[in-house]
């Protein structure tokens, strides 16, 4: 099976989260008017007894064909990724770990996305090597990670619908 990619919008992501981008967004003047401030991109979720994390992925690329098996996602809190060095990566979600159910998107360099509690999604799909993103998760009691093997290899098609 092959998965055709998707361009990433809000609309197109709504039912799995956050697109975090400064386009379209509410923003204001701060700081003496020297800042211009893009307010509440995206909707943190570290559930009742969480905490949020800040850290560092560096991605690697994946051999290709990308080839997509398995599936995880975070059942307490959210998971967002902002890239760093302005870098085009790929985003693959499904509203069930089916090969089915799954949907890929091409996120551009200044997008960022935020996962919603409990969606299942891809690993990190870098497209180029060293690929830096900050992300924010939660930390906390519990496990936060689930996997699922999809049952169908399902092929990633890199060029865009």
């Amino acid at each position: 099976m092959r998965l055709k990619l998707e361009p990433l919008t809000r609309e197109a992501f709504a039912d799995f989260g956050d697109v975090i981008e400064t386009e379209g967004a509410h923003h204001f003047p701060i700081n003496q008017g020297m800042a211009e401030r893009y307010h509440d991109l995206a909707q943190i979720d570290t559930g009742t007894d969480g905490q949020a994390l800040l850290s560092i992925f560096v991605g690697r690329v994946w051999p290709m064909p990308i080839a997509i098996r398995l599936l995880e996602r975070h059942p307490l809190g959210s998971q967002a990724f902002i890239p760093l060095q302005q870098q085009d990566y790929l985003v693959v979600v499904a509203k069930t770990p089916q090969a089915s159910s799954l949907r890929g998107f091409l996120a551009r360099g200044a997008q960022g996305i935020n996962y919603r509690r409990n969606v299942w999604h891809h690993p990190l799909l870098a497209l180029e090597n060293e690929s830096r993103f900050l992300v924010i998760d939660r930390g906390g009691s519990g496990n936060n990670l689930e996997e699922a093997s999809l049952s169908q290899l399902v092929h990633l098609d890199l060029e865009l619908e």
